[in-house]
């Protein structure tokens, strides 16, 4: 195998024959490129042919299932892959477009072989990529994804007999089963279900229908232009869409997925957008009484009832912030053989004996539905208002170029910390501590926090605050985290404020 180059120009003879790699593509927990300024088709089967030869390095069975979702490259990518796979003297189960849960379904379904599943997740159209994983329900992490760059980048694949491709049938109905069992709703629930037009498309409206559900449709026909808005539960833009419709349906509620169909977003009966983080609460609440003493996993980026909150506390629940991101929530979820993890983004992980421990929004749909059979005399606005009030942001982005951005984070951290060390205020109050296993959260005395953080999946920083006490407060914090953002002159403008 060939070093791939980092750059190759469009429309050229060495662009159709040699692999072109970017090698920030490589990201902390699975591979994301812009198609095809950042990787062409022959590096696509470069990265096939390493991650096969990973799986040889490490002893695996030498069968793997691959999917991909329905963005109309996305085959295109999906089959440059399986090739450096075969070259790789892997078999490939190719199980057809799909979202990324049905794929890490796949795994259990097929007796346990590695997964790859070729999709851009929430990026806008012009962005590819592959989350992939061995030992299912964890994916690749820092350490796989490290070794996967050096096989690639460095040329080291290893090119083996015996590949080969076969097509499999009837994992969707698989998966649907595996998701409902025999549930079906007691109580009547109207809910708007908002796809985007992207892949879940293809599953949530047929899920919600199953249990019993009266489906609201909403952009729920396959469409990879995304004519709409970019499916992404955690952009405001979607979420207004979603109240615009709870509002003209009269819906219970509105259950919203990005699109590979892993993350879920929730908009309540009065239109309002309940965040992520604030919907692993309720659901914290609901499962602490099913199973008391439970451990819950929150991300960095989460809401700090997890531990405070009277309820959880009374039902001897154990919270765990830990580093975001799907793989690393999966690992510490599996880790502490904690009963759920909950991500700011929408990804939510549940373990057994609620789900197999990966994030599928399907899952939480179903789960959030049984919430509400559970609770039949509750609309899902009375189960926000029973929340602790605290005022949050939405997850807000400023631009940083991916080469940059570990470095700025880090010095920004440098004088975060040096803040809590000198003793100066916040915001007006003093800091507690700065949390710096994920970025840089500071906790005032109050419990109220700003977070900065490095995006995995863009060039963006990652900023998130929240407070226990007034909305002047939570400004006041923003400003505060802001103001040291802004001493880095590589830090560009904010994708949405507040």
């Amino acid at each position: 195998m060939t070093k791939p180059l980092s750059t190759v120009t469009p429309n050229t003879w060495e662009f159709l024959r040699d692999p072109m790699i970017k090698p920030t593509g490589f990201r902390e927990y699975d591979a994301r490129w812009k198609y095809p300024e950042e990787i062409n088709l022959p590096g696509m089967t470069a990265l096939g042919l390493g991650l096969g030869t990973q799986m040889m390095k490490r002893g695996l069975p030498p069968v793997i299932a691959v999917g991909n979702d329905y963005r109309d490259y996305s085959l295109t990518i999906k089959n440059a892959l399986i090739l450096g796979l075969v070259q790789a003297g892997i078999t490939v189960k190719d199980i057809g477009p799909c979202i990324t849960p049905m794929a890490y379904f796949s795994s259990f379904h097929l007796g346990g072989c590695a997964v790859a599943m070729v999709t851009a997740s929430h990026n806008p159209n012009g962005w590819t990529g592959v989350k992939m994983g061995f030992d299912m329900p964890l994916t690749h992490g820092p350490d796989e994804m490290g070794e996967l760059k050096d096989i690639v980048l460095n040329g080291k694949g290893e090119a083996r007999e015996g590949g080969k491709v076969e097509f499999v049938d009837g994992v969707w109905d698989a998966y649907m089963d595996d998701l409902l069992g025999d549930f079906k709703m007691s109580r009547k629930l109207k809910v708007v279900c908002a796809t985007g037009n992207g892949t879940a498309c293809a599953y949530a409206p047929e899920l919600f229908r199953r249990m019993g559900v009266e489906v609201v449709e909403s952009h729920n026909t396959l469409d990879y232009t995304f004519p709409n808005y970019n499916p992404n539960p955690e952009a405001m833009e979607m979420l207004h869409d979603m109240a615009d419709s709870v509002k003209a349906s009269g819906a219970d509620f509105a259950l919203g997925f990005d699109g590979d169909g892993d993350r879920c977003g929730v908009v309540d009966d009065e239109g309002e957008e309940i965040f992520a983080d604030k919907v692993g609460v309720i659901m914290a609440r609901d499962l602490v009484k099913l199973y008391p003493g439970s451990t819950f996993v929150a991300d960095v980026k989460s809401t700090g009832l997890f531990a405070s909150d009277p309820e959880l506390v009374a039902g001897d629940a154990k919270a765990d912030y830990w580093k975001t991101g799907h793989s690393h929530m999966k690992r510490r979820v599996h880790e502490l053989g904690a009963l759920a993890g909950f991500e700011k983004s929408g990804h939510y992980f549940l373990a057994e004996p609620i789900g197999r421990g990966y994030d599928d929004g399907m899952r939480v749909a179903v789960e959030i539905c049984k919430l509400m059979d559970r609770n039949p005399d509750m609309k899902m606005s009375d189960l926000r208002k029973a929340l602790p009030v605290t005022y949050s942001t939405p997850t807000m982005s400023p631009y940083a170029a991916d080469e940059e951005k570990y470095d700025i984070l880090d010095r920004i951290v440098q004088k975060l910390v040096a803040k809590a060390e000198a003793g100066d205020s916040f915001a007006g109050k003093a800091i507690r501590e700065v949390v710096t296993v994920n970025g840089a959260r500071v906790i005032l005395e109050n419990g109220s926090w700003g977070l900065v953080r490095a995006s995995s999946n863009t060039p963006n920083l990652v900023v998130v605050c929240e407070s226990s006490d007034s909305a002047e407060e939570l400004r006041a914090i923003f400003e505060e985290v802001d103001a040291v953002i802004r001493t880095e002159p590589g830090v560009g403008d904010y994708d949405q404020t507040f």
